[in-house]
């Protein structure tokens, strides 16, 4: 049995991969296909313009946060039901973890999904070159499998067939198209603002047509037909188990303040017994009755501090429920909306709930970003001691607080050494890194039993 999987790889960060990506998506969508969306690595921003496309959910894939079984398993899960697969790289395409291997990197998950690759080249100002920055790729490792080139940024039709001849006679591989160079379909820069702009449909135009530019400029069939490759075998044990029993249900705060959620982390938690109950705090929801715990998740709450301040009902319902032992998860845009007080880059200062003492002070510059391998402090119902899972942080505030003894949810290590990180309680374990459920199920397990033995004590 066969698949249809492409993935979209780059030279390097900033060639357009993001820009042909979702024009890809667009043009096959148009074409009547069922597209899914697959982005390498952690982001969530990409995998967001993705379902804005096509309507399904993009999932990441990342060889560092879980094993090739699982990266295998992932896929499977997300392109059932699809008719073409369309994986996005991430930084160039030998780039990921280390610079001495391929640990993490676009490579690696062409290799564990099999996957043909297409790669982008970003063809200003050269012609004959980019014959030898493709030959480069092709020579650097045996594994990966590159089947086919788009030229980027290309300064017209006579350009680009310089740069196709070139290619294909020194290479050996098709060109299957270009993008004209064109200030108007940049892709916007990333900001935290982003997201909700792109839930609000605000972007759709530009989909439109970046869609109708690749549809015009690339060989779509012969892109697909360069696609064909063996079905993928999902690892004989599943990391989610078949269970056929509700046990407990937990609310997950979602909305364009939160909304930051890898799909594979909710459903570990319906694997495991939980039935989720969505609300959304920023529409002056109160925390649904009756639930056995609380996901609040990564998102942009300092977008919409001033809404989040002023439900006041909702922010009590939340604390009076913390408070009373209500087990909780807060990661990143959650954490900040528990501390005591937004900052923004402003100055302006908005209430939030209070349960972790200190605040958060926005910054115009990224504060931290990068891998996190991740062990929970003593007391973490989530990571015991010895337990570890794997994420990522990204954020541009800071927290600070003059509380003393502060008990830290995690120890952290990333590139640059090892630290504590975020805040503890019996029942509520909150910081800025974002968990990946899939690189420890065991902490879907611990959380589902903490919210079970917290009915039976209710």
């Amino acid at each position: 049995m066969n698949d249809r999987r492409i993935v979209i790889a780059g030279t390097g960060s900033g060639v357009g991969k993001t820009t042909i990506t979702i024009g890809l998506m667009a043009a096959f969508q148009r074409k009547g296909f069922a597209v899914q969306g697959f982005k390498c690595g952690p982001d969530y921003i990409d995998p967001s313009y993705h379902h804005a496309v096509t309507g399904r959910s993009s999932r990441n894939l990342d060889s560092w946060m879980f094993s090739p079984e699982t990266v295998r398993e992932i896929y499977n899960r997300g392109s059932d039901g699809a008719d073409l697969s369309i994986i996005e790289g991430v930084m160039g395409f030998f780039d990921g973890k280390d610079p001495t291997n391929n640990a993490g990197s676009t490579a690696e998950i062409s290799v564990i999904t099999r996957s043909p690759v297409v790669l982008v080249v970003n063809c200003a100002s050269m012609a004959r070159s980019a014959a030898a920055i493709v030959k480069g790729f092709q020579c650097f490792a045996d594994e990966p499998n590159i089947v086919g080139v788009i030229a980027n940024n290309v300064g017209s039709v006579g350009h680009y067939k310089l740069v196709q001849a070139a290619i294909e006679q020194e290479c050996g591989i098709p060109v299957l198209g270009y993008v004209q160079r064109d200030e108007e379909i940049q892709i916007p820069e990333r900001h935290l603002g982003l997201i909700p702009s792109i839930e609000r449909r605000e972007l759709d135009p530009f989909f439109d047509k970046l869609g109708n530019i690749i549809t015009q400029t690339v060989d779509l069939e012969r892109l697909y037909e360069l696609a064909l490759a063996p079905k993928l075998e999902s690892p004989p044990t599943s990391i989610f188990p078949k269970q056929l029993k509700t046990f407990v249900r937990i609310a997950v705060a979602k909305d364009a303040a939160f909304n930051f959620y890898y799909p594979e982390n909710l459903e570990l938690l319906e694997a495991y017994g939980a039935e989720l109950v969505f609300f959304s705090p920023l529409n002056g929801e109160c925390l649904p009755e009756n639930v056995d715990g609380l996901y609040i998740g990564g998102g942009f709450p300092e977008e919409f501090a001033d809404t989040l301040s002023s439900h006041e009902a909702v922010k009590r319902t939340i604390r009076n429920a913390v408070q009373k032992g209500l087990p909780t998860l807060a990661e990143c845009g959650g954490f900040m909306y528990l501390t005591e007080t937004i900052v923004t880059t402003e100055g302006e200062k908005f209430d939030m709930l209070g349960i972790i003492p200190g605040y958060v002070k926005m910054q115009k510059k990224l504060a931290a970003l990068g891998y996190r391998e991740v062990t929970g402090e003593m007391g973490n119902f989530l990571l015991p001691p010895g337990v570890q899972a794997k994420g990522h942080e990204f954020h541009y505030s800071t927290y600070i607080t003059e509380a003393s003894g502060q008990p830290y949810a995690y120890q952290t290590k990333g590139m640059r050494g090892s630290k504590q990180e975020g805040y503890l309680t019996e029942n509520l374990v909150a910081g800025y890194t974002h968990l990946h459920f899939a690189s420890c199920s065991g902490l879907v397990a611990n959380w589902i039993k903490k919210c079970k033995e917290g009915k039976v004590n209710g």
